[in-house]
């Protein structure tokens, strides 16, 4: 399998491929930060949402044909969770005082630290900005705040939910003006 990463906007089709992802990546991922009980926990607060692949704001980031990450923005109200996740809002986002959401990012585990989820987070910066935001926020698990932080995201507020330890953070917009 190739190192060089390249992505596409996910379809619907792609889901049962995307869902498997999802289930390795909190398997293993977590372990460093969770004991078992939470890592099963988390299924019920986390997983894909096909709310980002029908707004086609979600990406599937390939390796040569390998699926090694996925993830995407929205511009609706929920903050995190997957389609079986209680307290959804499709309600739509004011991008004139609302932040983006960051959603739903998973990367293999045979590919962490390799890219994965930079490429996602520039991904969702740039179609964010595109659409008039000027900020981004995320429900980041353990796992995923070392990334976050290293983008320039910032801890808002740390709690639980179902027992499962989330940062909520937020970053904003940079973008760099277009040479003349």
């Amino acid at each position: 399998m190739s190192d060089k990463l390249h992505h596409r906007l996910a379809v619907e089709a792609d889901a049962p491929a995307l869902k498997a992802l999802t289930a390795a990546a909190m398997a293993e991922n977590l372990k460093p930060f969770l004991p078992p009980e939470l890592i099963a926990a988390s299924d019920a607060v986390m997983g894909l949402d096909t709310t980002l692949i029908a707004d086609r704001t979600y990406w599937a980031v390939y390796a040569g044909d390998g699926l090694v990450g996925c993830g995407g923005w929205s511009r609706r109200a929920t903050l995190y969770g997957g389609d079986h996740s209680a307290g959804r809002s499709a309600a739509l986002l004011d991008p004139t005082v609302d932040a983006a959401r960051v959603r739903a990012m998973y990367t293999h585990p045979a590919w962490v630290r390799r890219g994965v989820g930079s490429l996602i987070l520039r991904l969702c910066e740039e179609a964010a900005a595109k659409e008039g935001f000027s900020r981004l926020e995320l429900m980041a698990t353990l796992s995923g705040e070392p990334l976050y932080r290293a983008r320039g995201f910032a801890a808002l507020e740390r709690l639980e939910d179902g027992g499962v330890p989330l940062v909520r953070m937020t970053k904003r917009i940079v973008t760099t003006p277009a040479a003349s």
